[in-house]
């Protein structure tokens, strides 16, 4: 097995020159503060603190007269003003690259816009922005780039555009959106600010992916230039993104001839160290390459035989905001870190145990020079916790518990509380295909284990298997009981052309869409979205089908119509529609009255346009309702025409009702006033 270490792998010269401002700041002054994390690296950052370097994201929390460092990702110009009124000694570590931005933005006028490239949430965008005076949109890709453009065309046709980027945007990303820029605003001002060493990094990290057959990427995986060598390698072959050795895994290794690896720019060159040795290790364990050679065995046989002291027993003697002091009867003094704790995210270590508490843990490390032995409890909670998988996927009513950490290709990762990662395919990892896997990510599920192979530490999940079983049962409950006119409150799943589609308890009803309103639409879209909650009633029991209402009666505008006029009343309707015949004006909302044409006016009228104009508001009274047809008639004319005079003129009324009952003008009547 080859290693290849890239040559822009760990410190860039802005993080490198951060790190050395803070150690050499600490030498001499011991109340020093940070305005967030120096650099997006662990390592470091506990480091300093043992040190004596406070982290404060809230810069307004940093006492007067104190010293404060700003960090290599910059700070917004109010930080600036901030520690100047509070005599707060500032020591600018910002990024060189970082200031450079800094001083674009401040150059550009109040009337322009500026668009920046990257992170809305990290710490160098948000430094980027707080320096701009004009009006900002920040945009992370090319399609959330086309969705400004194209909901502010006015706005941005109007005034001058300048665009910047984070110094570790993706280049290939970047590339995309300047085409675009150039393609719609041939006059906007683009920047070139994406850090050339950032450049170098994910070039020299493309090509050594595509020589290699695994990439392995060390960094903090909040760091955005580590996460973007993630990305860049991942597309050409497997990678991994480790924070430290620890998290190597054996079955990584397996089949591959060739390792690339590179680090972020906040990664120290003591952990790529730790990483290659680790690497390096594996690589002398391994004697065959033969198709059927056990890595994962091989490797456990090699940590076993490296003491016999690596699982101790022993008692809490202190507890810090980071670590849990453990004597475990040695001269060195044993520390647990909290991500050394557990795999349970959820866990407070510092509730989860006591002082004079016995716990069990795993050597990880021992530093003879300092005196201590690094130790890990969630390391010793799984020692055993393949043995407890297969024995849950012998089990058929054994659940598991876990937490999915990582949506992969094909599926999700769940980790169980005890450290199992355990892979879910996509296709059982949700009870519907069309609910997104998305959704899972961060979210503790129960799953049953169908698959397990010990040796090649692999396992395979279903959640899907325990969903399915939930609904089985909430559906034999719910037809025991189900009865027409029942209400339930329900979500819904999906959306057809023809309905939408409610799952109110573990059972699915269908909403037709003549089901949906009152008055005619096109498509169900226009009156639910999916997720939406909704109260819905069982409409109909059909063979396992269950039809849905959802419409109202209340809201039948006909009924409205009823409670709040009678014939003769004087409404305000609004001109919506024109035929030969006459106009349609609308009278209540799902409902158009037909003013005939012999009723628009006191004279003979040949069109309607020559009287009224669409979205006019006229006063008529209402002459007849036909709550069978669905049918309401109106008149302007006698409104105007003095009574005696209406009344005489029985042979033009009769004329009307003839016009109405027409053939020829019966049918569009109907069609354009009919509310369902």
């Amino acid at each position: 097995m080859k290693i290849i270490l890239a040559k822009t792998a760990g410190y860039c010269f802005g993080v490198d020159r951060a790190v050395k401002t803070a150690f050499d700041t600490l030498i001499n002054n011991q109340d020093v503060y940070s305005v967030g994390e120096i650099i997006h690296n662990n390592f470091i950052v506990e480091h300093l603190n043992r040190l004596g370097l406070t982290v404060e994201e809230d810069f307004k929390k940093i006492p007067q007269n104190s010293s404060a460092i700003i960090r290599a990702h910059g700070v917004a110009k109010e930080v600036y003003d901030f520690f100047e009124a509070n005599n707060i000694n500032c020591i600018d570590a910002t990024c060189p690259f970082v200031l450079k931005i800094h001083r674009i933005v401040e150059k550009l006028s109040p009337d322009s816009i500026l668009l920046v490239a990257g992170n809305s949430s990290h710490p160098e965008v948000k430094g980027i922005v707080g320096h701009s005076s004009c009006q900002t949109f920040v945009f992370s890709n090319c399609e959330e780039l086309e969705h400004i453009f194209s909901t502010n065309k006015e706005l941005l046709n109007e005034k001058k555009m300048f665009f910047v980027s984070q110094t570790t945007f993706s280049l290939k990303e970047w590339e995309k959106c300047v085409k675009k820029i150039n393609l719609l605003y041939t006059k906007a001002t683009v920047f070139d600010t994406i850090c050339k060493a950032t450049e170098e990094r994910q070039l020299e990290a493309e090509k050594l992916s595509k020589s290699c057959d695994r990439m392995v990427i060390i960094g903090a995986r909040h760091s955005s230039n580590t996460l973007k060598l993630y990305d860049v390698c991942k597309t050409n072959c497997k990678t991994c993104l480790i924070e430290s050795a620890d998290e190597l895994e054996d079955s990584f290794f397996v089949g591959a001839n060739t390792i690339g690896v590179t680090a972020g720019a906040s990664t120290p060159a003591a952990i790529i160290k730790e990483v290659l040795e680790a690497m390096s290790e594996v690589k002398n364990t391994i004697v065959s390459d033969a198709d059927d050679f056990d890595f994962a065995a091989a490797l456990e046989e090699s940590l076993e035989s490296m003491s016999t002291d690596q699982k101790v027993k022993g008692i809490v003697v202190g507890i810090t905001p980071t670590e849990i002091q453990v004597d475990i009867g040695r001269k060195q003094t044993g520390y647990i870190t909290y991500n050394e704790y557990s795999f349970d995210p959820t866990v407070d270590p510092a509730k989860d145990c006591k002082i004079g508490d016995e716990i069990d843990a795993v050597i990880m490390k021992t530093n003879d020079v300092e005196g201590t032995i690094m130790l890990s409890k969630r390391r010793f909670d799984s020692a055993n916790a393949w043995d407890e998988l297969i024995a849950a996927s012998e089990d058929e009513n054994a659940i598991v518990e876990g937490t999915v950490t990582d949506v992969v290709r094909g599926g999700v990762i769940a980790v169980t509380a005890k450290g199992i990662r355990v892979f879910i395919p996509a296709s059982l990892a949700t009870a519907s295909r069309n609910d997104s896997v998305e959704d899972l990510l961060k979210t503790k599920v129960n799953f049953k284990i169908i698959e397990v192979n010990k040796q090649r530490r692999r396992a395979v999940g279903s959640i899907k298997a325990v969903l399915g079983n939930a609904r089985k049962e909430a559906q034999e409950k719910f037809w025991e009981t189900a009865e027409v006119g029942q209400v339930y409150t329900g979500i819904v799943k999906s959306i057809t052309n023809y309905g939408v589609f409610v799952d109110i308890g573990g059972v699915d009803g269908m909403i037709h869409i003549s089901e949906l309103s009152w008055k005619r639409i096109k498509h169900p879209s226009e009156v639910l979205n999916i997720g939406d909650t909704v109260e819905v009633f069982i409409k109909a029991l059909d063979n396992n089908k269950i039809s849905l209402g959802y419409k109202k009666e209340e809201d039948n505008p006909w009924a409205i119509l009823a409670k709040t006029y009678k014939v003769d009343d004087v409404v305000d309707a609004k001109i919506v529609g024109m035929t030969a015949f006459g106009a349609f004006a609308n009278i209540i909302e799902g409902i158009d009255g037909l003013i005939h044409i012999s009723q628009i006016a006191d004279r003979h009228v040949e069109k309607p346009q020559d009287v009224l104009s669409i979205g006019e508001v006229v006063k008529a009274k209402i002459i007849e309702i036909d709550y069978e047809k669905k049918r309401v008639s109106l008149s302007i004319r006698a409104l105007i025409e003095p009574k005696e005079e209406a009344e005489a003129v029985v042979p033009v009324e009769e004329t009307s009702t003839a016009a109405e009952e027409a053939p020829v003008e019966e049918a569009p009547v109907e069609e354009a006033v009919d509310a369902e």
